[in-house]
């Protein structure tokens, strides 16, 4: 009965994908045409499901393939929403809560210490005025290092375990709590919570509560052969500016199916549209799709209700605001101009953007793979997209 639903959910996309004209890849050709981008695929979702799923441009320049609507994506900083989802489903089973210490699940964090001066020659160190919280992970506000050293050097051999570890014997950069300064570190470490507090690998327990439920058959921090033949080639600015060419995908090791690698909480899955769609379907949805149950609708408001007040912000852009692992609209402007305020998203490295705006009931998706972009939150790509996307879409 499960496959039946989960079918007539899909079938639809199938449809519109064949038979309705392109009314969003148009306004993105022009990036293509002057070379800043060589393809993408665009979503726009509902309540009901999708309303436009459509491609532009090439997959792969050297081979000129058109890019297909199923192409692959590393979705990079996109996973932390997810990451965020399957760590509240664990505070509303009462496993845990986002009060708790960090060390009441982690005693590698007992005794951590601030560095309060630090130079060539030496760092002095003191006891922080509390410990951190699990919020502050959520938050990007724990004030953990930025990247440890074995992590810069050696990331395919760490698991997840030995990563939150070499976190946990760092020196704290600011007081928990004090500051926004966004942190790698803090989500995959809320990932290692996951697994402390079900009991389950990582990875086991996204597949289980989250991406096999809701039929996301792409979505994987391991990309296999036959995905591998789909993702979309990664480009970044030649150095003359005449164009583009291939670059890897960075922050991972060279083999992407290379199940040695540690599952990365904080950004290293890849999807597609189709499953994409899924997700940000439920969460339009308050928490559910197909008479299943994901999050409660009172937590999926908290985790998209602003949590920093007027704390100072490292690097954030300008009318933007903090939930739980989701960024918040505050004041549109910019390039979130056309986004109604309390709209909730997040972007990823190589230019990946996904927004929902409740007020209008859509999620609005860009899935490209562009390296070098100055700041890919702040694209004119992604103004353009939801610009579009609102004025064909929005009720």
């Amino acid at each position: 009965m499960k496959c039946i639903v989960l079918l007539l959910a899909i079938l639809p996309l199938t449809l519109l994908a064949r038979d309705l004209p392109p009314q969003i890849a148009p306004a993105l050709q022009q990036f293509v045409d002057d070379h800043t981008i060589a393809g993408a695929v665009t979503l726009v979702v509902g309540k009901e499901g999708v309303k436009s799923l459509e491609s532009v441009g090439l997959r792969d320049l050297s081979t000129k393939e058109p890019m297909p609507k199923d192409a692959m994506f590393w979705i990079a900083s996109m996973t932390k929403p997810m990451t965020s989802m399957a760590l509240m489903m664990l505070v509303e089973e009462g496993k845990l809560s986002i009060d708790d210490p960090v060390e009441k699940h982690l005693p590698e964090f007992k005794g951590q210490m601030l560095a309060v001066e630090k130079t060539p020659d030496h760092t002095m160190l003191k006891k922080p005025s509390r410990p951190i919280t699990i919020k502050d992970l959520l938050t990007h506000t724990s004030g953990l290092i930025g990247k440890s050293p074995l992590e810069a050097s050696a990331l395919d051999k760490l698991t997840l375990r030995e990563a939150v570890l070499t976190y946990a014997l760092s020196p704290l950069t600011f007081e928990p709590g004090s500051k926004w300064s966004y942190c790698n570190p803090g989500i995959n470490t809320l990932g290692r919570l996951v697994e402390v507090a079900s009991g389950k690998a990582f990875e086991a327990f996204m597949q289980e509560r989250l991406f096999t439920p809701l039929g996301m058959k792409d979505t994987t921090f391991w990309p296999d052969k036959e995905q591998l033949g789909r993702l979309a080639t990664s480009y970044k600015p030649k150095a003359d500016n005449t164009g583009l060419e291939a670059t890897t995908v960075s922050y991972l090791s060279p083999v992407l199916g290379d199940h040695k690698r540690m599952p990365m909480p904080a950004g290293g899955l890849f999807s597609c549209a189709r499953d994409l769609a899924r997700i940000y379907q439920m969460v339009l949805n308050e928490g559910t799709l197909d008479g299943h149950r994901y999050l409660k609708p009172e937590t999926l408001k908290l985790m998209t209700t602003n949590q920093l007040g007027d704390l100072p912000k490292v690097s954030f852009a300008d009318g933007m605001q903090m939930g739980l692992g989701f960024h918040l609209v505050g004041t549109p402007q910019g390039v979130t101009e056309s986004l109604s305020p309390g709209s909730f998203g997040h972007g990823g490295a190589y230019g990946t953007q996904a927004w929902i705006d409740p007020s209008r009931g859509l999620a609005i998706v860009l899935l490209i793979q562009r390296a070098g972009l100055p700041n890919s939150d702040q694209s004119e790509m992604r103004r353009v997209l939801q610009k579009t996307a609102i004025e064909r879409f929005a009720k």
